[in-house]
């Protein structure tokens, strides 16, 4: 039988990064998981054996990936996946489920896609501060969320600078810097009035050249982001808060509450008041 150790984390109140579950297994040999999807990244480190990964790639072909100890690999939201131990040498890994506003972006800029899965450290130093971030927080499930959210972000921040190429740990490009601005600016005033002319004017740039390097990025249209962006915080104020729906309504950008009902609606398929109504339920 598989030793196992895994939690859920309780909390879905973050919004840039967020963790979801996590754990670790020592597999028994040829123990498989999938075919399956995640709704969420998924990143296993594998300490020590080997075993191999099945994933469906961007153009929806199936990719064989071995993977042994001291490497790792990250499943992708709605990606098809299966990963299989070895039959002679089965791996032991950790794994973290995670998700935010910024991970599409971080992943993109670090090189790690759906058709380049496989985690390989340039520094073994970040690659074992990395292994240790995610020790912590599969062995702390009882700790503060704040405090194992705090432990996500040091394991992201060494996840990705322990395979940054120097162009990216110096930086990116220009356009990695144009879409930060853009994340920031959003970040700070989504409680406005503001258009996607006002994010791509604060960068510097024409609307529809904006437009497409954002959509490469992000994966979705500055409009879309934006709109998520705020029915997100509106979400997280009508679960923690007992502000009125008004107050939540400008508190996100807009004035008029019936227009901010139906934008949530559109996002999340009920009402604000019947959203609030489900979710302070289960909370």
């Amino acid at each position: 039988m598989d030793d196992l150790q895994f939690s859920i984390f309780p909390n879905e109140n973050f919004v840039d990064l967020n963790l979801y579950q996590y754990g670790w297994q020592r597999c028994t040999p040829s123990h498989a998981y999938g075919p399956a999807t995640r709704l969420h990244y998924l990143f296993h480190y594998v300490i020590s054996g080997t075993g191999t990964l099945y994933a469906d790639d961007s153009s929806g072909h199936t990719s064989i990936y071995p993977v042994k100890s001291g490497q790792g690999f990250l499943i992708f939201p709605n990606q098809i996946t299966t990963y299989i131990a070895d039959k002679n040498l089965p791996w032991e890994y950790i794994w973290i489920e995670f998700d935010g506003l910024r991970v599409k972006e971080a992943m993109e800029i670090a090189g790690i896609s759906m058709d380049m899965p496989i985690y390989r450290a340039r520094s073994h130093d970040l690659r074992d501060t990395m292994k240790n971030e995610m020790f912590y927080i599969v062995h702390h499930p009882d700790m503060p969320p704040f405090h194992l959210i705090g432990h996500l972000y040091l394991f992201l921040d060494a996840f990705l600078n322990s395979i940054a190429s120097k162009r990216v740990s110096k930086g990116g490009t220009i356009r990695d810097f144009h879409i930060h601005e853009a994340l920031v600016f959003i970040e700070r005033n989504f409680q406005n009035d503001i258009s996607v002319e006002d994010i791509a004017d604060n960068c510097g740039l024409n609307r529809s050249y904006f437009g497409k390097i954002f959509r490469e990025y992000i994966g979705r249209t500055p409009q879309a982001f934006l709109l998520n962006y705020r029915m997100t915080k509106a979400a997280e104020l009508l679960k923690m808060t007992e502000l009125a729906i008004a107050d939540i309504s400008k508190a996100v950008g807009y004035e008029n509450p019936l227009h901010f009902s139906r934008a949530f609606k559109n996002v999340y398929g009920v009402s604000p008041r019947s959203w609030r109504s489900q979710n302070q339920a289960r909370a």
